[in-house]
């Protein structure tokens, strides 16, 4: 529950950041509108710097914030609620998964080899074929 407060917090404050934004853009605007009426061309080159900086500092915060609210998001994410969502795909679909995913393990983690596999029906027929050769 902490983190998905955690989550709707971050979404507030983006979306604070962005009301921000909207109204130093607004100045911006009408920076370059008088530097346009006038062909100031200094008022309107700083005008335009100042547009760039602002933009650059936008997504430098939104980077940040899309970053921080994935990792909350998915590391706070219960595994049986992923399980059952599987599950509940694979029975929409009517897939069987049997014990696919009991077998993987968990993820990150490298699984043991296991003993050789058992002799496969090819090995068998081809066993059998050497022996009607000699």
């Amino acid at each position: 529950m902490a983190s998905r407060i955690d989550a709707v917090s971050s979404r507030i404050e983006t979306a604070v950041r962005m009301n921000q934004v909207t109204s130093s853009m607004k100045g911006v605007v009408r920076g370059m509108d008088k530097g346009l009426s006038s062909m100031n061309i200094e008022q309107l080159s700083a005008t335009m710097d100042k547009f760039e900086a602002q933009f650059e500092d936008l997504d430098v915060k939104t980077q940040y914030m899309e970053g921080a609210m994935n990792a909350t998001t998915a590391t706070t994410t219960p595994a049986e609620q992923v399980d059952e969502l599987i599950t509940m795909v694979a029975d929409e679909n009517n897939l069987e998964l049997g014990e696919t995913f009991a077998e993987m393990g968990p993820v990150g983690k490298i699984k043991e080899p296991t003993e050789a596999a058992p002799a496969t029906k090819e090995d068998d027929l081809e066993a059998r074929l050497a022996n009607l050769r000699s």
